[in-house]
């Protein structure tokens, strides 16, 4: 019997990636990377140059589309493999990601119609233009004692599901009525391949307020939000909820000559990109945290109970891994901060420094900020760049640096930048530790751990626990390709569950991180100089960040 393999996509902000694994050992023997045409349209819209407001985020669905046209058939070109012995495909995105529809599934602003108007494009996870519907949201809900809202930490995210479709709602009532549904874009890109469509229990769990028991808050509850979206749930938000690892349905035909694999090829339900990689590190059961690190990061804990965590952003069962309550948390900026250092505030001399060494600008200052002890550049920052995710669950907070002196350097600020990341991290262990979930091991996965071997050994000492290191540099790929092998079963060469699959295929690298004592002790130090300023500034001892943001909101309207 020929070898068997499937293919996982994975769609970050900036590019999809599809990567073909050897279903008997997680190899990955091709992959192929697709930067979107249109980016993040966080300015204009493409076409019409209509302006767009603060906090937008938008995206080209066909930019999706280009990542089936284009890495698909570039992965099963590169690997040589045959189309029939790919028996699988999975496929994780960023998520709250998404957008109106119409009946046939065709995107708003695909329509002449509706191109012109903001609300009718994909909106991206970052979008937050949906704050002041996300703060009625849980206004209304704690005023009414909504048992759902301990289950994300206390707050429903302006980047989730409810308070977008509010927001098309209040600021576009006409889109809102010709959008025969809201999906999540890893349910349209699902949609697209099989001709049909299924949301997924992960996005629908942690994105959309639905729960398993409990299926999505009462009618009582959105009539309280706005009378129009009474019935939001049963009509645009309709649609059977799938656990992950289930088979959506197969590649169609037309999908088949668009991406050169085999017609009828069993496509799992879609899945978000950070707990795609949960099982592609071997984590399949609980008290483990694993870090997805690039632009933001996301942290996923299996539990065995449902706890109420402060500032969590859900818990979700089956959310992860079937059988276990998956727990996320998350920082909104991590990796956006460093390139926002190195694009808009490094000095020229830094970049020529680099270019006359032959190195990127993030390693000159890197191998600059390693030779500075914890502590010794006086400063501490806090990493609110993209507002703060957990455990504050606040898009106005914004970010800052003490310590700054006539004398400070680049690399200084870079490293504690770094250092903020870490005390945000550390953060969040705390909150699920305080609150009686354990976390004995932390792993991490992404670009980040990949590159900047001193942003992991200062996440070590801020933690004071070792770190493990996915061996892939495709995390999530892998573990969307875990799952489409699980959608086609052992009958077909795949697996019948994500635990047999993360058996055979889950990898990580034999070198860790350790804690260094010395500096952990240091850390610790600095790490409760953050909390003051974590606390002052976020929990209301000072709301400066929101009155500037508010006077520039002001003054620029």
């Amino acid at each position: 019997m020929s070898k068997k393999y499937a293919i996982g996509i994975d769609y970050g902000t900036q590019s999809g990636r599809a990567v073909l694994v050897d279903l008997s050992d997680g190899r990955e023997v091709a992959d192929h990377v697709t930067p979107y045409p249109h980016g993040v349209i966080d300015e204009k819209l493409p076409g019409s140059g209509i302006p767009l407001g603060h906090d937008w985020a938008l995206q080209h669905p066909d930019d999706y589309l280009e990542v089936l046209r284009k890495s698909v058939p570039a992965v099963l070109q590169a690997s040589g493999v045959a189309a029939a012995d790919v028996i699988g495909l999975g496929i994780d995105f960023t998520a709250c990601t998404m957008l109106p529809v119409d009946e046939a599934g065709t995107p708003l602003c695909f329509k002449p119609e509706w191109r012109d108007n903001p609300h009718s494009w994909v909106k991206l996870w970052k979008h937050h233009a949906a704050q002041d519907e996300a703060d009625r949201l849980n206004a209304i809900a704690a005023a009414r004692g909504e048992k759902f809202l301990p289950r994300y930490g206390g707050k429903i995210s302006s980047e989730w599901m409810i308070a977008k479709v509010w927001q098309i709602l209040n600021e576009a009532p006409e889109v809102y009525d010709a959008a025969d549904r809201f999906t999540e874009a890893t349910d349209w890109v699902i949609w697209q391949l099989t001709g049909r469509f299924v949301r997924n229990s992960c996005t629908a769990g942690y994105k959309s307020i639905w729960h398993k028991q409990e299926g999505y808050p009462s009618r009582e509850f959105f009539r309280a939000l706005d009378p129009r979206l009474e019935r939001l749930t049963e009509t645009k938000l309709r649609g059977d909820i799938k656990p992950l690892g289930t088979k959506a349905g197969e590649v169609t035909p037309e999908m088949a000559k668009l991406t050169g694999l085999a017609p009828g090829t069993a496509v799992a339900v879609g899945n978000v990109d950070a707990h795609a990689a949960v099982p592609a590190v071997g984590v399949v059961n609980e008290g483990k945290l694993v870090m997805a690190m690039g632009t933001s990061i996301c942290h996923m804990l299996l539990g065995t109970e449902e706890v109420a965590v402060p500032g969590i952003c859900g818990v979700v069962e089956d959310g992860i891994i079937e059988g276990y309550k998956g727990y996320e948390a998350g920082q909104s900026a991590v990796g956006d901060i460093f390139e926002w250092f190195v694009e808009e505030a490094v000095p020229a001399y830094v970049k020529e420094a680099a270019e006359k060494e032959g190195v990127g600008v993030h390693q000159w200052l890197t191998e600059r900020a390693s030779q500075y002890k914890p502590g010794q550049s006086g400063l501490v920052a806090l990493d609110w760049w993209n507002g703060n995710r957990s455990v504050l669950v606040d898009t106005n907070l914004t970010g800052v640096i003490v310590g700054l002196t006539l004398l400070t350097k680049p690399e200084e600020i870079y490293r504690a930048l770094l250092e903020a990341t870490a005390y945000g991290t550390r953060t969040i262990i705390d909150a699920f530790q305080s609150s009686g979930v354990p976390v004995n091991e932390v792993y991490a996965c992404g670009g980040l751990p990949q590159r900047n071997r001193l942003l992991m050994q200062i996440y070590a000492d801020v933690t004071n626990r070792e770190i493990k290191v996915a061996d892939s540099k495709q995390t999530p790929a892998v573990g969307a390709a875990m799952f489409g092998a699980v959608a086609a079963g052992s009958a077909r060469g795949g697996y019948d569950s994500v635990v047999d699959a993360a058996k055979a295929m889950a990898r990580v690298r034999e070198e860790s991180f350790r804690p260094i004592p010395a500096n952990v002790a240091v850390y610790e130090r600095l790490y409760q100089e953050y909390r003051r300023l974590h606390d002052y500034f976020g929990r209301g001892g000072n709301d400066v960040m929101k009155r500037l943001k508010a006077l520039k909101d002001e003054v620029s309207s």
